[in-house]
């Protein structure tokens, strides 16, 4: 049976042939001889293993194959219409590049005609971005293998955005390239990240390609198809799903490298942060089938698209049903919680004593997040309104209390806080534990925990196990995680080789306010990388979202300050800005743009609408219904397949969409009022999380982004 190797060009298809393709390719893998595929030669073509196959009568299958490994191969380079294919197949040859090792597929084309004087002499004198960066031709091509005809093209580019228009024309290892050295990055730097090296040729020329089809920069552009359901998703996935197959190498080395400890993985929204994290949960599962792995996140939903994102990449991949089963546990942090003191059962006295200082009567039962409120609506207080408020007093005993095993007011006096950034005096810290033990007091009412103690009270009960529940812990999200989610996860598994990967982004912190891993037992010393390719986004799409954080005090998990110096794989329309003065007047905004892009053809679940609040949500739902438009409101739900989704950007976290309308809104009032009576400290850190917030939702646009304010 013939090996499918899949090019990312030819899994780019127009909905209209995708099935059929796909039946071809399925017949071909099976028996290439089949005589309704008219697996053909071409006569005068550059390369003697060219050839075509018949997809139906108008469409054929441009490939080559290849005698290598014992086996046959066809490498699929494209769909086209029957003339087309026959005339590309003429042109084209597939071969190893003789610098940096790496497939290459030319086309052999007239040779391009020089400008007139006339026409040079109007061109306007730009010096091109490449000589303004020092770069050599020379190098470009006899370090980094790129085609001449590229380096030209590139050292006359006289900007960044023509560099950028050249590299998406060049997919693969070659557009790569091109989009590092714009961004500036030095040519060994990319030889390292890349992995660039000359090939050591065999004497068989098929042998040298497939060698060079497995290199980890070529898998930025070709993947072995394993079976037939894994060409089913790449078909039906197309650009989408291109995550799921076509890695990059910096990506492949993240997911399949061994660490002595605690690694972290930075980077902005689109760099590929959760696709290492799900590629890297394959691994170490295929690595050991007895391997009890953990992948969590934040929030239910997010979890919820973690395991759907594992079973796309591999249906095949056991997901266990319970902590502690061999296979991959999918699950929210604080669902994992739950599941510690479940099974754990009546053996909680221990830990909640440790914790809290006392038991509580139904610890699997959450307490009601109006608590805070209700406590301080029941309880007097000399304190401040700037200290009186709910956000101050559940940030105090999610970071210093509970984390510290504080029990009572001399507990809390002696205490350190670090990185709270709001000085207590002696008097005001015993006001604030006046208010923290009448809330504890309503709690042991009802017996229940919340979401903090629980993490707290199941970290501190594995800690007392002698065997722990898994082998791996593998975290989306990091910057979202509460120092108590910290302790859990620290518990969960023994420190060893491999144990925690956590990746994170403090750009898209828009839960809970910052935290150091090392205050809570994961020692990351030095096991951290960043990645800056972001592979969602247009350039210009990006630009616009980095202008929404730029200037931000950010910090990430280890207390440094995070960087930017993104940069995009693709180009596209600039954001179109648009200004409301009314609700009516935003919401035939969101009709509008809504209405062309169905209109020109965009299917409905590629197409979203990002609002403030619920409010704003359900009056845009109830506006596009009544213009004939199918949307729905997603709120824990996933995003409805063949209809418009409309969702908080909040619950937009971890989607990505073709096109997107981005209502940023006004804040209301009472939003207002409540800023205001935050110390300034909390206050900075909560605007920050607001601009976070418009980040990650201006993110979500892969290719047309439509930003509607209110004046």
């Amino acid at each position: 049976m013939p090996t499918i190797i899949m090019g990312k060009l030819a899994s780019k298809l127009d909905g209209s042939i995708k099935a059929k393709t796909m039946t071809f390719l399925q017949k071909l893998g099976a028996d290439d001889t089949a005589p309704g595929l008219h697996v053909e030669p071409i006569q005068h073509t550059a390369d003697p293993r060219v050839r075509t196959g018949r997809v139906d009568e108008f469409w054929r299958a441009v490939m080559f194959r290849l005698d290598g490994d014992g086996e046959t191969h066809y490498l699929i380079h494209g769909i086209w219409p029957h003339d087309d294919a026959i005339a590309i197949a003429r042109r084209v040859q597939l071969k190893v590049n003789p610098v940096n090792g790496l497939p290459q597929i030319e086309e052999t084309t007239a040779p391009a005609t020089t400008p007139t004087a006339s026409a040079q002499a109007m061109t306007p004198t730009v010096e091109p971005l490449f000589v303004r960066l020092g770069l050599d031709s020379l190098e470009l091509t006899g370090t980094l293998g790129l085609p001449q005809d590229v380096v030209d093209k590139a050292m006359a580019a006289p900007d960044e955005d023509a560099v950028l228009d050249l590299a998406q024309r060049h997919d693969g290892w070659i557009g790569s390239i091109l989009v590092d050295l714009a961004a500036g990055d030095t040519i060994q730097a990319i030889v390292n990240r890349m992995q660039l090296e000359k090939a050591d040729e065999s004497g068989d020329a098929d042998a040298d390609v497939l060698q060079s089809l497995k290199r980890p920069a070529a898998a930025l552009q070709y993947a072995f198809i394993d079976d037939q359901e894994e060409l089913r998703r790449v078909i039906e996935q197309g650009d989408f799903g291109a995550w799921r197959v076509f890695l990059h190498p910096e990506q492949r080395r993240y997911v399949d490298r061994s660490y002595s400890g605690p690694f972290r993985l930075s980077g902005g929204a689109g760099t590929g942060k959760t696709v290492v994290l799900v590629h890297r949960a394959r691994a170490l599962a295929r690595r050991d089938s007895q391997a009890r792995i953990v992948l969590t996140t934040f929030t239910t939903n997010l979890a919820d698209a973690l395991g759907e994102s594992l079973t796309q990449l591999d249906p095949r991949m056991p997901q266990a049903k319970a902590l502690g089963q061999p296979g991959v546990y999918v699950a929210g942090v604080d669902a994992l919680a739950a599941a510690v003191l479940r099974s754990a059962g009546s053996g909680l006295a221990v830990a909640m004593r440790d914790v809290l200082g006392e038991e509580r009567s139904t610890p699997v039962a959450r307490t009601t997040s109006a608590r805070w409120r209700e406590t301080l609506e029941s309880t007097g207080t000399t304190l401040p309104p700037e200290l009186a408020n709910e956000t101050f007093l559940s940030t105090e005993y999610a970071h210093v209390v509970v984390p510290n095993k504080i029990h009572d007011e001399a507990g809390y006096l002696r205490v350190r806080r670090p990185g709270r950034g709001i000085a207590l005096d002696r008097a005001k810290r015993s006001a604030v534990w006046a208010l923290i033990a009448a809330y504890r007091a309503q709690c042991r009412v009802d017996g229940s925990l919340d979401f903090v103690e629980a993490a707290a009270v199941a970290a501190t009960h594995l800690a007392q196990q002698p065997q722990r529940p898994t082998d791996h812990v593998l975290v989306d999200e990091g910057q979202d995680l509460s120092p108590t989610h910290w302790q859990l996860l620290r518990a969960l598994v023994s420190e060893h080789a491999d144990d925690m990967f956590v990746a994170e982004d403090s750009h898209q912190r828009i839960y809970g306010t910052q935290t150091v891993l090392g205050r809570y037992g994961v020692a990351i010393v030095g096991r951290s990388q960043r990645l800056t390719l972001n592979y969602r986004t247009t350039a210009q799409n990006l630009h616009y979202a980095l202008s929404i954080i730029e200037g931000g005090d950010y910090v990430d998990l280890e207390a440094d300050p995070e960087a930017t110096g993104y940069r995009s794989a693709r180009t596209g329309p600039a954001p179109t800005i648009e200004a409301a003065s009314s609700l009516a007047d935003e919401l035939e905004v969101i009709v509008r743009h809504v209405r062309q892009w169905l209109d020109a053809g965009d299917p409905p679940d590629t197409v979203a609408v990002l609002v403030p609040d619920r409010f704003h949500r359900d009056r845009v739902v109830t506006a596009l219904v009544e213009q004939g438009v199918d949307a729905r409101a997603v709120d824990r739900d996933r995003p409805p397949a063949e209809r418009v989704p409309v969702m908080t950007m909040h619950r937009a976290k971890g989607t990505e969409f073709s096109k997107v309308v981005l209502v940023t809104g006004k804040p209301s009032h009472g939003e207002l009022e409540r800023l205001a009576s935050l110390d300034p400290t909390e206050r900075a850190d909560a605007e920050l999380r607001a601009r976070s917030l418009r980040y990650v939702a201006a993110t979500r646009a892969r290719d047309q982004l439509v930003v509607l304010t209110r004046n």
